[in-house]
This record gives structure tokens, C-alpha cells and sequence, in this order.
């Protein structure tokens, strides 16, 4: 499968639409220079990128997708100049015959490619170069607040009220976005899609969906059906041996393992970044809360001016890049926790390693904070400088170059850290294939991360999606959800409640069922970033052979609840059991259920960026995710911290609003915005579903209030677990063997 990806990576390199040296009228004048695009790509960068609006689909959901916005606007605009010369004052007065006549000539004339490979220069009429400049007045206007006009729109936007771009900088980001709306609209050479395959959906221009996204949405479908009703006939089969073989050898234990457990110093000093978690869940939460509320106010919340000191690009960057921060920063310490718990080892040093590890997340925390809301303030004049220390402005891999480095070192040592305390059962002969599964998944984690530094400053928008991906897709719900379900196994056969051979059958069996389809599932993301046909084939494909597990969930967890109850002891791990169950139920929920509504290319096509994508993204990320990070939190606590101390009430508290809250704010507000945004998207145009008429339609925000209650309960739920979390440390008695 990353065979695959990787051919395809390079064809993506290949096939990208090009950037030319420069943008010329018919008659020779200079519109825009590569210079002038590439510097706009590194503009948009500094001043949040995917956070503040989207391009190609990706990115924030309040501000418009700039590339559809600008299609639309030069569209519109050359419509207007052809009608005002036939006579009429705009195109809307024409009769509906002339309205046709001037489509048909503006879809031939935009969608012409007119690129020359052996000069690099994009030709266009001197009609449509006007047309050009009046979209770039509009947006020299915004970004500089000319007029009333572009300052009330800058407040719908929720732009920061006191950053101003210099006249070369938004003429260069104009360059940027003219460029991302022209390989919307031209063909590639030899065909008749657009190098984005006729995304995003602009009748005026002939963007329509085309016979491939229709055959292999149909195809994903027969896929989706083939892959359940296998998988179904494979767990019929299996499940009475499977129930056989459960009760590992010797019965189930009849005392909990952690009370003969020496824990370790190392294990002692993971504490602390449980401590962190709980610090970065909460501001999380709280910058979740802000950002939404910026769709109803714009500048602030409760008339409090929030844009002043922290914008709507800074409040989504910093809660997208906590959310995962937090869970992996949870799943980070549970493997340092369970390595020397799984084998009794302790290395020497490992005490430091784990302090000076803890150290360096803080250090790369602050700073890459810090340097994004420099970035978005307006305080780096010097691009490259953003680069490195600022804001890359690309979603979910927002830290500036040399934090990502940083954090790229730090993601090693914790692979070293883990394979020495791994060491002693690497190297015997009894259960090392259960160990090993978690040895290569940890390192895994450690070196995908890697793919997060395979672009550069001026790397091309459609390379650096495909690398980007690697990162959010793979390295986050892929090895890191492999390096889960092994460490989950590993404890159950620690506990004495599953067989070591049966555990590590199911672990390879469901990692190669979720890789068979998540690795090449990559590609759902890039069906519309400037990539080949084939991505949209393979992409939908195995998306719909993503979510073949996730139909079978009922059997896992139906396994999962035999574990529970097998003796009195396990009273103590009710509650991890329980975040667990909450991981199923929510993979089946966010990942298949919102997660095949909006992947296949049809879906996509009209919901790309749109709410439907946050109604998933929330369900998965922290349904999924999320939960499984609590979980594992709850499980190293039974060491850390004394069991018969724990206030079951705040835990009850938490588990109930955590779930309760995110249904509600995603079928009460998130997913019914993205359903009607996919309705005006499907029958207007996608720029008028990304709007600032569409997001601040009375409806719309009366959706985001809708969203109150579930934020509450769910904030409750927050609440209810950090104070479980301190009352457990500060309660008195003895907390561990080692004390």
C-alpha cells in the first residue's frame, strides 16, 4: 500500500498544474510574475493560511474558500464587462438567451489553457485581465480595509482588526489566489476537466462534476457493500473459535496484576504529562468555544474584543493543533508508563529522558505558540523568517519549520526511551510478537512524523497537500491508532484477561484490515488538489474499504464486554472499559458514518470544506481519538494514583457529558450547517455556500447557537474529568509501591 501511495506521490509531482513565470495579456503586458504567486503562497502563510478561510477546499470554514471566491468574482465580473458592452448595466439584466450566449463564450475562453511549456507564460485576453484587476482591487480593499465595505466584510470574515497588508503583499496574494482559481477552471492539456477535475462546483465556468468522480463514487459504493458483507461472513465464521480461544491459558486472573507491580521511577515521572494534557484539554476546550463564536459576532465574544489579542486565525490554529497535541501528548506518556510495566525493565537514565522529553514539549509548545500569534499579529516582516519560527498556515501542521524539527527529535528519543524499556522481551523468546507490534508501531510514530518536513517554503500547494497528509492521515489515525490497539492487547494480556496468541492474531488481523484501506485512503483528501485521475480512483475505493471494519464494531465490543466482570478486581478498569466502548461506538459514528457521507468523490465534490467535514472531524478526532487518549489516561492512573480514592460520581459526571455533549453540538448545530451548505452548494455554487451571506444568514447562526447547549453539557464533562484527575493526585494515602 505505501508502495502505491509513493508511486502516486510522484505522479502527483508530475501531473501538479504549473506555476508559470509569468502571467501576460495577448498584447504583452505583465500580469503577475512566479515571483509575485510564490511570495503570495508565503503572504497567506504568515497570516494563518487554512485558518483563515481555505483554498482548494482545505482550511478554516468562516472566511470563503479564496479560490472559489475568486473564480466566482472574475466570472461574474467578466460577464458584467460583456454585458455592459452589449448595452445592459450588468449580466443578471440580460434576457435568459443572451445569459446563455455569454456563458457559452466565457466557459470556452476560461477554461482554454492557454500555458505554454516551452515559455512558462499563462496568456490571457486584455477583456479577462481587467476582469483580473477588479477582483484584485476587491481584494486590495479587504486586506487593507479601503472602504466601509471592506471593513464589514473583514468583521464578518472575523479578520484581526489592526493588520493591514503593504499594496505589494496583497498584490502578490492576489497573485496566489488567481493562480489556485485558474487550475480550477483550465483544462489540462489534452482534456476536458480542470487540473482540479472541475472543482470547485461554478456553473458559469462549465465546473461540473465529471464522469469519473460519478463512476468511482458508484464503484466506492459496490466496494463498500462487497467489503461488509466479506467481513460479516468472515466474523460469522470465525466468532465461535474466537469465543473458544478467549480465556487465556490457566483461566482468568484472580487478582489484579498492578498490585504486584513495582512502579518504576520512569513511571513516576510521567505524571507530569498527564498534568500537561489535562492543561492543554481544557484550553482546548475553551479556544473551541471562542472560535465558534466568532461565526456569530465576528470580532469577539459577548462584545468582549477578542480580534485585538487573539483573532479567529490564532484561536482555530491553536485549538485544531491542540486537539492533537493533547491525545498524542496522552499517548506519548502511555507508552513511556506501560513500556517498563510490560517487561519490569528499568534502563538507566531513563528517569532523564523522560524529563528532558517532558522538558522540550514545553519548550516547542510556547515557542510554536508564540511564534504563530507573531505571525498572525503581523510581527514577521521577513517570510522566510515565518517560515521557520512563525506560521506555515497549513492545517494541523501549523508550527513554523524549526519546531516541527524539533518536535521531529523529540518524537525519536521517545522511540529510544520506549525500545529500551521494550528491550528484555524484544530479545526473549515468550510473547515477543504481541511486544514486537508495539515496538514497530512506536517506532512508526517516530518516523512519520518525518513527512512533515518533506516540503519547503516555496513548495507547490498540490506536493505539499500530498505530504501534508501523510502526516494528519497516517501519522495521526493511522500508526498512532496501530501503536493503540497494540498497547490496549498487550495490557489486556498483562492482565491476564486475553490469551497472547489470540491477542496478537487480532492486533495483526485488525491492523491489516485498517492500513489495507487507510494508507491508500490518504487519497480521499487530494481528490480536488491539483492531483491525477487516479487518485480520485484509488482515494474513493479504499475510503469505502476504510469503513468496512468499523460495521463489525458491535463484535469488538461484544468481545470487549467479556473481559469485564471476569473477577472483582476489575471493578478498577470500569471506567477505562468504558472511554474504550466510547472508542468503538464513536469509530462507528464519526469515522464510518460521517466519515463515508461526505468521502466518496461525488460527496466531496459538493461538501468539501464545509460543515459536514467539521461534524466528522469532531466525532472522529475526539470521539475516537480523544476518548482513547481519557481512557489511556484512566489506565496509567491505576498505578499512579489509589483506585478506592477515585470520585466515581466526577467520573460518571465526565463520561456521560463528554458523550452526550459532542452528539449534541454535532447533530444539533455542526452537521444540519453542513447539510445546508451542501444544498446551496449543489444548487448554486460553491462560493455561495462559503459566503459571508450563507454564514451569517439568520438560519445559519441560529445553528451556531444551537450549538450552546451541547458546548455546555460537554464543557461539564471536561470539567467533571480534570477535577476527577486532581482530586485523584492530591488524595491522600498511599498512592504506589514505590512510595
Amino acid at each position: 500500500m505505501f508502495s502505491v501511495l509513493l508511486f502516486f506521490g510522484r505522479e502527483i509531482y508530475h501531473a501538479a498544474p504549473p506555476i508559470p513565470a509569468a502571467v501576460q495579456t495577448t498584447t504583452g503586458t505583465t500580469v503577475y510574475t512566479r515571483e509575485d504567486i510564490q511570495r503570495g503562497q508565503a503572504v497567506w502563510q504568515a497570516m494563518g493560511g487554512m485558518q483563515q478561510g481555505s483554498i482548494w477546499g482545505h482550511g478554516g470554514y468562516l472566511a470563503p474558500d479564496w479560490s472559489a471566491d475568486w473564480l466566482h468574482r472574475e466570472a461574474v465580473a467578466q460577464l458584467d464587462a460583456r454585458a455592459k458592452a452589449d448595452g445592459a448595466a450588468t449580466f443578471a439584466a440580460l434576457d435568459a438567451r443572451r445569459q446563455a450566449a455569454e456563458q457559452a463564450v466565457l466557459r470556452v475562453d476560461m477554461r482554454r489553457n492557454t500555458y505554454d511549456p516551452a515559455t512558462e507564460v499563462i496568456r490571457i485576453s486584455p477583456d479577462r485581465a481587467a476582469a483580473v484587476a477588479l477582483v484584485q482591487a476587491h481584494y486590495r480593499d479587504l486586506y487593507q480595509a479601503r472602504t466601509p465595505e471592506a471593513r464589514a466584510l473583514r468583521v464578518k470574515y472575523a479578520f484581526p482588526t489592526h493588520t493591514r497588508l503593504s499594496d505589494a503583499d496583497a498584490r502578490a496574494l492576489s497573485a496566489f489566489y488567481f493562480w489556485t482559481a485558474w487550475s480550477a477552471t483550465t483544462e489540462r492539456p489534452g482534456k476536458t476537466i480542470t487540473y482540479t477535475s472541475n472543482w470547485p462546483h461554478e456553473p458559469l465556468v462549465g465546473n461540473t462534476p465529471t464522469g469519473a468522480v460519478f463512476l468511482w463514487s458508484m464503484i466506492s459504493i459496490i466496494v463498500l457493500l462487497a467489503g461488509v458483507g466479506a467481513i460479516v461472513a468472515y466474523y460469522a465464521r470465525e466468532f465461535d473459535a474466537w469465543r473458544a480461544d478467549s480465556e487465556p491459558d490457566g483461566g482468568f486472573a484472580g487478582v489484579d496484576f498492578m498490585d504486584r507491580v513495582t512502579v518504576t521511577p520512569s513511571m513516576l515521572a510521567v505524571r507530569k504529562y498527564f498534568w500537561v494534557v489535562m492543561a492543554l484539554f481544557s484550553a482546548q476546550v475553551l479556544l473551541g468555544v471562542i472560535t465558534a463564536h466568532y461565526q456569530v459576532e465576528g470580532q469577539g465574544l459577548y462584545g468582549l474584543p477578542f480580534s485585538d489579542m487573539l483573532p479567529y486565525a490564532i484561536t482555530r490554529t491553536w485549538h485544531t493543533q491542540l486537539a492533537v497535541l493533547w491525545i498524542a501528548t496522552a499517548w506519548l506518556a502511555t507508552g513511556l508508563y506501560v513500556a517498563p510495566l510490560l517487561t519490569g525493565h528499568e534502563p538507566r537514565f531513563q528517569v532523564w529522558g523522560v524529563n528532558f522529553l517532558f522538558g522540550s514539549l514545553l519548550v516547542i509548545v510556547v515557542g510554536a505558540f508564540a511564534g504563530q500569534w507573531a505571525a498572525v499579529n503581523g510581527f514577521f516582516h521577513d517570510l522566510t523568517a515565518n517560515f521557520w519560527f512563525g506560521h506555515q498556515g497549513y492545517e494541523y501542521t501549523d508550527f513554523g519549520r524549526f519546531w516541527q524539527i524539533y518536535l521531529f527529535i523529540g518524537l525519536l528519543l521517545w522511540v529510544v526511551l520506549v525500545l529500551r524499556s521494550l528491550w528484555p522481551a524484544l530479545r526473549g523468546q515468550g510473547g515477543v510478537s504481541l511486544v514486537l507490534l508495539v515496538a514497530v508501531s512506536a517506532v512508526s510514530i517516530g518516523l512519520l512524523f518525518g513527512a512533515s518536513l518533506m516540503w519547503g517554503e516555496k513548495t507547490h500547494i498540490s506536493i505539499m497537500e500530498y505530504w501534508r497528509w501523510w502526516v494528519v492521515h497516517l501519522w495521526v489515525e493511522g500508526v498512532f491508532e496501530v501503536f493503540a490497539t497494540a498497547i490496549v492487547s498487550a495490557l489486556l494480556v498483562r492482565m491476564g484477561l486475553v490469551r497472547a496468541s489470540v491477542a496478537a492474531t487480532s492486533v495483526l488481523f485488525a491492523t491489516i484490515v485498517f492500513l489495507g484501506g487507510g494508507v491508500l485512503g490518504t487519497f480521499h483528501h487530494l481528490y480536488f488538489s491539483g492531483t491525477p485521475i487516479g487518485v480520485i480512483a484509488l482515494g474513493s475505493v479504499f475510503s469505502a474499504l476504510e469503513v468496512v471494519p468499523l460495521v463489525v464494531v458491535g463484535f469488538e465490543a461484544f468481545n470487549r464486554s467479556k473481559l469485564e466482570g471476569q473477577q472483582a478486581w476489575e471493578h478498577v478498569y470500569r471506567w477505562p472499559f468504558r472511554f474504550f466502548a466510547a472508542v468503538l461506538f464513536w469509530n462507528l459514528i464519526g469515522a464510518g458514518l460521517l466519515g463515508f457521507l461526505i468521502n466518496s468523490p461525488i460527496a466531496l465534490y459538493y461538501m468539501q470544506g464545509l460543515n459536514t467535514t467539521a461534524a466528522h472531524g469532531h466525532t472522529a478526532l475526539f470521539g475516537v481519538y480523544g476518548m482513547l487518549g481519557l481512557g489511556l489516561i484512566l489506565y496509567c492512573l491505576r498505578g499512579l494514583t489509589d483506585p478506592s480514592r477515585w470520585n466515581q460520581k466526577a467520573l460518571s459526571i465526565a463520561f456521560w457529558g463528554l458523550n452526550i455533549g459532542l452528539a449534541m453540538m454535532t447533530f444539533l448545530s455542526l452537521l444540519p450547517q453542513g447539510l445546508w451548505q451542501t444544498y446551496v452548494s449543489f444548487s448554486d455554487h460553491y462560493a455561495a455556500a462559503r459566503s459571508a451571506e450563507m454564514m451569517h444568514h439568520p438560519l445559519m447562526e441560529a445553528l451556531v447557537w444551537a450549538r450552546v447547549p451541547g458546548d455546555v453539557v460537554f464543557a461539564v464533562g471536561v470539567g467533571a474529568f480534570v477535577v476527577f484527575f486532581v482530586q485523584a493526585f492530591l488524595s491522600k494515602g498511599k498512592t504506589t509501591r514505590a512510595d
